[in-house]
């Protein structure tokens, strides 16, 4: 299903948006060293309930998963990288974290993730992969607006990553968003210009370019879900909604 947005529902989709974008930066904020995931999970949870929203990941149980998800966000250290699930691990110096967050608030959903290190220790090649898919993001909303089609998106972003010397897995990228977390148009994190579903006003879209390091080969680890890099090196993940407009594309879980 592709679903276009009323002023209403776009009125509604940037509150979500915003809401989605403080709970990740406050997280972000008490992401320290010694932090337990479990503990973010919790937090995580108390903040969306406190907003009167509703979680999309906790009662989800797509085909690609085992079994419901259980939990509120999902969090993904070093070599994991999407649909990380929190489980009993502390974060150390140094570590590369993922938070990614999709909260549904009166009925519209918004999606992000951002990707850091941890305390002191910046390794400069994690550093390079976390801004490579910043920029990839950047790019994809960049080539983002009203007649634009998905393939403009995913060459836009591919062409930062390929550059930037990673390999890009295209069986998991973004995706359409409204009223459910996952809706069609996919847009995949590589592609040809001109080719897809063409851009209308009132899409939504979640764009998220992500990378591992020295491989584009996925593995599932044993909870089910969390997917890690097939050679157990790190990875990175960055994610906006956005909404298409008349004139371009707005981002809608930018920090306030």
């Amino acid at each position: 299903m592709i679903e276009i947005l009323n002023p209403t529902l776009l009125t509604r989709a940037k509150v979500s948006g915003a809401l989605v974008a403080d709970i990740l930066q406050t997280l972000k904020g008490r992401c320290v060293i010694g932090t337990n995931l479990l503990d973010v999970d919790r937090w995580a949870k108390a903040m969306i309930l406190d907003a009167g929203a509703q979680s999309c990941y906790v009662d989800y149980a797509p085909s690609f998963g085992r079994g419901p998800f259980g939990h509120y966000i999902c969090t993904a250290v070093n070599d994991a990288v999407l649909h990380g699930r929190p489980y009993d691990y502390t974060l150390a110096d140094g570590d590369l974290l993922t938070l990614d967050l999709a909260v549904s608030q009166n009925g519209v959903a918004a999606d992000a993730a951002i990707s850091f290190l941890v305390g002191e220790v910046k390794p400069p090649e994690s550093v390079a992969m976390i801004d490579a898919t910043e920029r990839a993001l950047a790019a994809g909303i960049a080539a983002a607006g009203p007649g634009a089609r998905i393939g403009d998106l995913s060459h836009a972003i591919g062409t930062v990553l390929s550059e930037a010397g990673y390999p890009i897995n295209t069986e998991f990228g973004g995706h359409g968003i409204g009223s459910t977390m996952h809706q069609d148009p996919h847009v995949a994190n590589t592609g040809r210009p001109g080719r897809g579903y063409k851009l209308r006003p009132g899409l939504l879209l979640a764009l998220e370019p992500w990378v591992m390091a020295d491989t584009a080969e996925l593995v599932t680890d044993d909870d089910g879900w969390t997917l890690r890099s097939a050679t157990g090196c790190r990875t990175a993940h960055s994610e906006h909604t956005i909404a298409i407009t008349d004139d371009g594309a707005e981002i809608l879980t930018l920090p306030r």
